[in-house]
């Protein structure tokens, strides 16, 4: 049987769909609303409980089972907001300008997984606008790399938790 962050990164992906404002649309292999009446419907069969316990924490519009670990890692923690995939960091007029790996629209804080796709020249042309524009837009960004997420969920929600606090965010205030 796969464990709790396996199903849920399977989840993810199976899941995924998102029209952002740039590249193709991402179609889901299977939409969650279907997922969940399949599951729904396999009430005896084995490990069934465990299986349902992970869709609670599927989220549509993740990219990346690194990505997924990344979520996963914040959630596991009660005293942080939650992040949502792909949130859209807008202008003063409502239009997307930049899509987040993961973010958390009350403190204005996005994070940004740097895979290993990130170090090509154009990547990295398109993360620098990335990056200024989530700053003009007056977003808090956090960069998590694979070398952060190795050293484990500590490091990672430092990292998280440093921007949070610039942001505004105490441990004191919670989201709902």
């Amino acid at each position: 049987m796969l464990s709790r962050d396996e199903l849920i990164v399977m989840g993810d992906q199976i899941v995924s769909e998102h029209r952002r404002s740039f590249g193709p649309p991402r179609v889901a292999l299977v939409p969650l609303v279907h997922l969940r009446e399949y599951i729904d419907a396999k009430a005896r069969s084995a490990h069934i409980r465990k299986c349902r316990e992970a869709l609670e924490l599927v989220r549509v519009g993740v990219d990346s089972p690194p990505e997924t670990l990344l979520r996963l890692m914040l959630q596991d923690d009660p005293e942080l907001p939650e992040f949502l995939p792909n949130v859209a960091v807008c202008d003063a007029a409502g239009h997307p300008q930049v899509w987040t790996d993961l973010g958390c629209r009350e403190f204005r804080t996005c994070l940004e997984y740097e895979g290993g796709h990130h170090l090509t020249p154009e990547q990295q042309a398109r993360d620098h606008y990335r990056d200024l524009k989530t700053a003009e837009l007056g977003w808090v960004q956090v960069k998590i790399s694979k070398i952060d997420v190795a050293r484990g969920p500590g490091c990672v929600r430092a990292k998280v938790r440093r921007g949070l606090v610039l942001a505004g965010w105490s441990r004191l205030r919670r989201s709902p």
